[in-house]
């Protein structure tokens, strides 16, 4: 009962910041009322996150990476950890951006994804995107546990004012609901107390529905930019538990090869390229990697 209070942690701080605005007396019971409210939603967040902090130490799950073809790395475990936050099981998370191998097209779209702009245009269209429809694969056999598919797939904020527009935009997803921050999104449960979570899904695109088992390398959606999202990608975590207010993360490693051909069984770092593999043979898409 206390957990499922101190998730609504995004309430109390909102309805802090309300008797803030809405006061028009000074400093007085309305006032103090929402500097209490805001301390405490605060305090709700900090320790909420805090309990999410994984138990250093665990080997990583050895899965089938979740997408076909060359992808550039982002905020991935292999160069920091927590990648992301602790906050929503995201310690071990990582982004991908899909890049055509040789300049090659992106399901029917750019080969190419718009360059980062300071100042025009704003926005672009997530359909100019290389990344975007790009098919999401389930890394291992497993049960479906949670859906979200209705979200828009909303114009890309890779500008400057569109980018602070972003910080903004994510401050308020995060004192929402979970889909506000991961969009579309699927949970798979892999058992033994393993979930994966895919963030960031093309709105009609899931092909699942909770209850549905699904098999490793398995099509379940393709790539959007719905949620806290600049542009198209595919956001990838492992977590302890279905629920990613609550649960911690957890370590995963896929069979992939860099740009110069060389083979690597982990995480690839930041701002490198990696085209997955095929599982080794002996153990194929196995949840473990011991």
């Amino acid at each position: 009962m206390l957990v499922n209070l101190w998730k609504r942690y995004g309430l109390v701080f909102a309805a802090g910041a309300v008797c803030i605005v809405v006061n028009v007396q000074g400093i007085g019971p309305l006032w103090y009322t929402g500097v209490a409210l805001l301390i405490a939603g605060r305090v709700m967040r900090v320790t909420l996150i805090r309990e999410q902090r994984p138990p250093p130490g665990r080997e990583p799950l050895l899965l089938r990476a979740p997408v076909t073809g060359r992808w550039l790395a982002l905020n991935g475990p292999a160069t920091k950890v927590p990648s992301h936050t602790h906050s929503h099981a995201q310690t071990y998370a990582i982004d991908l951006k899909y890049v055509p191998e040789g300049g090659g097209s992106g399901q029917g779209v750019t080969s190419q994804a718009p360059p980062f702009r300071w100042l025009w245009p704003l926005a672009r269209s997530p359909r100019r995107y290389p990344t975007f429809g790009r098919p999401l694969l389930a890394p291992a056999d497993g049960v479906v546990v949670a859906t979200a598919g209705g979200q828009r797939d909303h114009l890309s904020r890779m500008s400057l004012p569109a980018f602070l527009f972003l910080y903004l935009e994510g401050f308020i997803r995060g004192l929402g609901w979970p889909s506000h921050l991961l969009g579309n999104h699927i949970v798979l449960n892999l058992g033994d107390g393993v979930y994966a979570a895919f963030a960031h899904l093309r709105r009609g695109s899931l092909e699942v529905a909770v209850g549905d088992r699904v098999s490793a390398g398995q099509q379940i959606a393709e790539c959007g930019n719905s949620g806290n999202s600049s542009e198209p990608h595919l956001h990838f975590q492992l977590m302890n538990g279905p629920d990613v207010m609550t649960a911690q993360g957890v370590p995963f490693a896929w069979r992939y090869r860099d740009d110069d051909g060389v083979a690597h069984t982990g995480v690839p770092a930041d701002t490198t390229h990696c085209v997955p593999l095929s599982p080794l043979p002996d153990r194929p898409y196995e949840a473990r990697a011991n």
